[in-house]
């Protein structure tokens, strides 16, 4: 079921439009000229903005991107980057489809695809975000050598991306099936402190864009 538009998210949106891209396009191949970074990374689907913040914090000057497609959730992640006072986020809402038209060969770094959508049944397997259509996108936009950071609590998910890594030619750098056994480990999504605390195993992938 779609979700209902807030009645204030328009004037929410507002109060944080300094850090909301409207036209991503027409900083393709100008993003870091533009922002004066010395690099950037992507999130594809950022949901309320936790590990977006603090990745962001983590690396000020890295300039950290993130998309998220539903307006209602994108405000909770720009209000939470407001508050907490960080510059070098910037937000876009729309679809990863999209990725090529907003950012040139080799202008990113860093992909991180945290929980995206498992789209489980075999006929959706094409509108996972780490089937064969994304990772050419991904290909086009990362730098050569380049990173995926790939989370997600769903193991059949990560089974098919590691398939896909690898028969997309990426390189497996780190893999495991339990990040946190020992403790949390890293920057933690909102959705990843839940699983956590539920003592659900969170299954993580780093792969690299060969030369």
């Amino acid at each position: 079921m779609r979700m209902r538009r807030k009645p204030n998210l328009d004037a929410r949106m507002d109060n944080c439009a300094h850090l909301l891209i409207v036209d991503p396009a027409s900083c393709r191949g100008r993003w870091l000229d533009e922002f004066k970074y010395s690099g950037m990374q992507l999130e594809l689907g950022c949901g309320k903005g936790r590990f977006t913040v603090e990745a962001a914090k983590a690396e000020q000057d890295i300039l950290h991107v993130a998309l998220e497609k539903t307006a209602n959730v994108l405000i909770l992640a720009m209000e939470r980057a407001e508050r907490e006072g960080v510059n070098n986020i910037r937000f876009v809402n729309a679809l990863a489809d999209n990725l090529a038209e907003f950012f040139a060969p080799g202008e990113a770094e860093r992909i991180y695809l945290n929980f995206s959508d498992p789209w489980p049944g075999n006929k959706q397997a094409k509108r996972r975000l780490t089937s064969q259509a994304f990772l050419e996108l991904y290909r086009q936009v990362l730098t050569p050598g380049g990173e995926i950071h790939l989370k997600t609590d769903n193991l059949p998910l990560f089974e098919f991306s590691l398939r896909e890594f690898e028969r997309g030619g990426f390189s497996l750098l780190e893999e495991t099936r339990d990040l946190h056994k020992n403790g949390p480990v890293g920057i933690l999504t909102d959705y990843e402190m839940k699983f956590f605390n539920q003592g659900l195993p969170i299954h993580q992938c780093v792969v690299k864009c060969k030369m």
